[in-house]
């Protein structure tokens, strides 16, 4: 992967250079390999290469053979070689980039819906003038723009777009209701005021005179185009588009690896990579200190059996305090889950040896992977209720769930909620609508329509999964933290030819026998023993509860109660105080709602006093 930035003059001043090679020196983390730059009167791209395909040559920005289009491109194109295959097209170069230069030079926007990779890119067209901004299905790959009447500027982060910016954006609090629901902003919206993000599976064409139209060319299948197939055959079906995933994101001229938790999901993905895979597989770990179900024992066990190259790394609190505000400069926004932290030191343990890994991310949210995919069906007859009566209820029943069983929390507080959507917001959601009110008061509020979803109720949650959880929470993860370590990230579960299988198939064979991902499940056992594929899911349990009342209990009670800190600025203070007390008290476990709170006042800090210097953070 790489990080592309540039400008579009709509006032028609020419774009200065200086502009352009700021923007991309910010983004140098993404890009470690090399730097490209063109410029030609008002429009202008940069370019930061992490060299993956094609190593010695693919240089960018990428000029097609006519001289009127340039692209600068972030990615993989997996299929590369067969589109090349069907191209007449003079080709120089050996790579993916070129190839899909070609491609929007014959066939314009309708080369994406041939694409399987993961990607962002921008294309000027010299013919009128013209910027397209394209991003892959899932938004495995970012793209930031800000559009006003003088200008176009994006970027694949958000620190490369303040060297073209008139001014430092100021925070956009609408957004905060949004952040409060997810622990992350839904696409388009960002943290700050007039900064976008394009959707996934849409491109935006921004003409010469500033008019801009954004358009959606890819969405998941309708319910209505189902697959009427046994369980076997569902099984067949699900593990060749896994093999076939695989060894389409094996695709590089350099080493790849994966990352390796022992459970279900990555043990599969590092059985596929072996079967598909010539030589011995790289295998990453992470685990953590205090952390009662830790599953490196696991991972070893699993790597043991498949015959690995095993690698562990162990994160402490004093990892979370050392890079909390590193890492929040590195993905410009809160950093999202305690798990951000664990992911970006495996990043770091993997880029010592490869420079790509694959990770099982995506298959809980294509395949009811989640607790809550089992619990829908209760929980929406018990919403039978008066919403007031369940509202007072799950309140009343909230505050009497001692500690030790905090995991019955999370339904007891979205069957509070008054209506379906709010219910699949909070099964992921930090604070319950009732909880935002308190917290923002007569503050501004702004949600962000969730995509229409149709099928039956387990289906119509994992379309919310898909949309911005996955996208803007975990996927945002992902990138944001291989990539501060210059490492590219790939979820064959992801590509697209799975999902749409998953989408196609009936609920029956994801949630069977009272399991989730039944169907994925299935596919494991031809590789991996039961007790791998029976295990309870754990995922990157950090155990924040031990941590907030010993470790890092000072620092949440001085960034949070401290008057001067944005959280009590922005936020009720009485509501936050008693947060903090309850938790420290031990009467209740509130670290998933004091991680939100504290990674919002630590990215503030970031942003409005540049503390992390070192991602050219500053204006």
């Amino acid at each position: 992967m790489c990080g592309i930035s540039g400008v579009l003059r709509i006032d028609g001043r020419a774009v200065n250079p200086d502009v352009l090679d700021a923007m991309a020196s910010r983004l140098s983390h993404r890009g470690p390999d090399g730097h490209g730059r063109w410029a030609a009167g008002p429009a202008g791209l940069s370019h930061r290469r992490l060299s993956i395909i094609d190593l010695g040559g693919s240089y960018q920005p990428m000029e097609d053979s006519s001289g009127l289009l340039h692209l600068s491109f972030n990615g993989e194109i997996f299929n590369y070689r067969q589109l090349r295959a069907g191209l007449n097209y003079p080709f120089t170069t050996d790579g993916d980039t070129e190839v899909l230069l070609a491609a929007l030079h014959r066939r314009g926007t309708g080369a994406l819906s041939e694409l399987q990779g993961q990607f962002a890119f921008a294309l000027h067209d010299a013919r009128d003038g013209s910027v397209l901004l394209a991003r892959d299905r899932f938004g495995v790959l970012p793209l930031f723009y800000y559009l006003d009447e003088d200008q176009l500027a994006f970027a694949s982060e958000i620190k490369a777009l303040l060297p073209a910016l008139p001014h430092r954006p100021d925070i956009d609090r609408l957004a905060l209701d949004a952040y409060l629901s997810g622990s992350s902003t839904p696409a388009p919206l960002t943290l700050l005021r007039g900064v976008r993000k394009l959707r996934p599976g849409h491109f935006l064409r921004v003409g010469a005179d500033g008019n801009a139209c954004e358009e959606r060319y890819w969405s998941l299948p309708p319910a209505g185009d189902r697959l009427d197939v046994t369980p076997d055959v569902a099984v067949d079906l699900v593990h060749g588009a896994l093999r076939e995933a695989v060894a389409s994101a094996l695709v590089a001229d350099v080493p790849v690896g994966a990352y390796l938790s022992g459970g279900v999901d990555s043990s599969l993905i590092v059985a596929l990579i072996r079967e598909a895979h010539e030589g011995q597989v790289q295998t990453f770990s992470a685990g953590f200190t205090g952390a009662p179900d830790d599953e490196l024992p696991i991972a070893r066990q699993v790597s043991r059996m498949l015959g690995t190259a095993h690698h562990e790394v162990v994160v402490s609190p004093s990892d979370f305090q050392d890079l909390w505000h590193t890492l929040s400069a590195y993905r410009d926004a809160p950093v999202s889950q305690p798990a951000d932290v664990a992911v970006f030191r495996l990043a770091q343990l993997a880029r010592r040896t490869v420079k790509v890994v694959l990770s099982g991310e995506g298959s809980d949210e294509l395949f009811a992977g989640y607790p809550k995919h089992r619990a829908a069906r209760a929980t929406e007859v018990a919403a039978t209720l008066p919403a007031g009566l369940r509202r007072r209820l799950s309140c009343g029943v909230d505050a009497l769930v001692p500690r030790r069983y905090g995991r019955l929390r999370v339904p007891v507080r979205v069957w509070g909620e008054a209506t379906q959507e709010d219910r699949f917001r909070t099964w992921f959601a930090p604070f319950t609508t009732a909880e935002r009110r308190r917290l923002l008061g007569d503050g501004p509020s702004l949600h962000v329509p969730d995509a229409p979803a149709d099928g039956d109720l387990v289906r119509r949650m994992l379309q919310r999964d898909c949309g911005s959880w996955l996208s803007d929470n975990l996927l945002e993860r992902g990138d944001r933290m291989s990539m501060a370590a210059s490492l590219e990230l790939r979820p064959p579960f992801l590509d697209h030819a799975v999902a749409e299988l998953a989408f196609r198939l009936p609920t029956s064979v994801k949630l069977r026998d009272g399991r989730g991902k039944w169907v994925v499940k299935q596919v494991a056992r031809r590789y991996l023993p039961a007790e791998i594929v029976d295990r309870r899911k754990v995922g990157f349990r950090v155990p924040l509860d031990r941590w907030f009342r010993d470790d890092l209990s000072a620092m949440a009670h001085d960034l949070l109660l401290d008057p001067g800190s944005f959280v009590a600025s922005a936020l009720d203070n009485t509501a936050v105080r008693q947060l903090v007390g309850r938790h420290i008290s031990g009467r209740s476990d509130e670290s998933a709602r004091l991680w939100n709170l504290l990674s919002l006042e630590v990215w503030h800090e970031a942003w409005t006093r540049s503390t992390s210097t070192a991602v050219g953070l500053t204006a």
